[in-house]
This record gives structure tokens, C-alpha cells and sequence, in this order.
């Protein structure tokens, strides 16, 4: 795998075992810089969720669906629900919840736009991080326009990415078609 994250998974600090947005199963990066890779969740069932040692992951498959930035949202939505982000209780876990939704919309019109269609959505949460992945069969590589021109219509997507998120990045398996574009968001206070 190779990825575009310029450092290790464990950069935001010291966190305790199974609490990084980062798989428990580190896999090494191929063709990377710095030798990091940031891998993707488990997998699980299709729309299905599960818990991988204090995290929690879903998934959605995508594929040859119509309407998919909708349902990823309400998607999305349904597990902020199920995972204690909503309904917020204050300003601050209202606009952390409205972030992650705003990422997973941008995330997926990407995969519409510049990749034939998203192959699927997966989310994984613990107590710290949320991480968002799309994965598409595109050969493109997703980056923030250069300079960004807040007047101009379009190219802001990746922009709102990487302002709003902790870190993101893209995986690519070697011998693979596609990539998978992941984000990471800080849970609410």
C-alpha cells in the first residue's frame, strides 16, 4: 500500500492502546516516503457494523447505487446516532457531527466527480477519532486546489477536507485498480 499521509498514525500524541484512528493492523507502506501507511478499517458486512477493540466500524457498500451522496449521509448519520454524537448536547458536538457529515459529502461527490462512483463507504469510531473512508476504482490523486480561491465556483472540496480534519490521506494497493481516500475528525468534547 501506498498513502499520501506524511507521518505516522501515531503523531497526534501518546493515546492508549486501540484509541489512534489508525487500524490495530499497521501494514507497511510501499512506495511511501516516510514508510507509513495509514490501512483501512476491518471489514465488515455491508451496511453491517461491528467492534474491533473499543472501535466501532461500518460499512455501506456503494456500488452501482443512485443518490449515493444521500444515503451516505443519512448513512453516516444513522451510526453519529448510534455512536452518542447525536443528538448533541452542546454547539461544539452539533458542529463536530455536522463536520463529519460535511467530510463523508465531499469525500463521496469526489468519488462521483473525478472517479466513476464510490465503491463503498466504511466508518470506524473510538473514544478520540472518527475515520472516514471512500473507496473507488479512480486513477486520480485527490488534492486541494493550489492556490484556493474562496470567489471561484468548484475545487473547494478537498479544501474543506483538509481544513476540517486532523489528518487524510489515500491508500493504494499495489496490482489493485483504485484508491481509498480516508479523514480523520476528533470526536466531540
Amino acid at each position: 500500500m501506498s498513502t499520501t499521509r506524511p507521518y505516522s498514525p501515531g503523531d497526534r500524541g501518546p493515546e492508549p492502546s486501540g484509541a489512534s484512528g489508525a487500524s490495530e493492523e499497521a501494514v507497511p507502506a510501499v512506495g511511501a516516503a516516510t514508510g507509513a501507511a495509514a490501512p483501512s478499517v476491518p471489514s465488515v458486512p455491508s451496511g453491517g457494523t461491528s467492534r474491533v477493540q473499543g472501535r466501532q466500524v461500518r460499512r455501506l457498500g456503494l456500488e452501482g447505487e443512485s443518490g449515493v451522496v444521500p444515503l451516505a449521509r443519512d448513512f453516516t448519520r444513522q451510526a453519529l446516532y448510534a455512536w452518542g454524537w447525536l443528538p448533541a448536547a452542546s454547539a461544539d458536538q452539533r458542529a463536530a457531527a455536522e463536520d463529519v457529515l460535511l467530510v463523508v459529502s465531499e469525500l463521496v461527490t469526489n468519488a462521483c466527480l473525478h472517479a466513476e462512483g464510490p465503491d463503498e463507504l466504511r466508518l470506524a469510531c473510538d473514544n478520540k477519532v472518527i475515520r472516514l473512508e471512500v473507496s473507488d476504482r479512480g486513477t486520480g490523486q485527490p488534492a486541494p486546489r493550489n492556490p484556493h480561491r474562496a470567489g471561484r465556483p468548484g475545487g473547494h472540496g478537498m479544501f474543506i477536507v483538509q481544513r476540517l480534519c486532523l489528518d487524510w490521506g489515500v491508500v493504494r494497493t499495489p496490482g489493485a485498480p483504485g484508491k481509498t481516500v480516508w479523514a480523520e475528525l476528533g470526536a466531540p468534547a
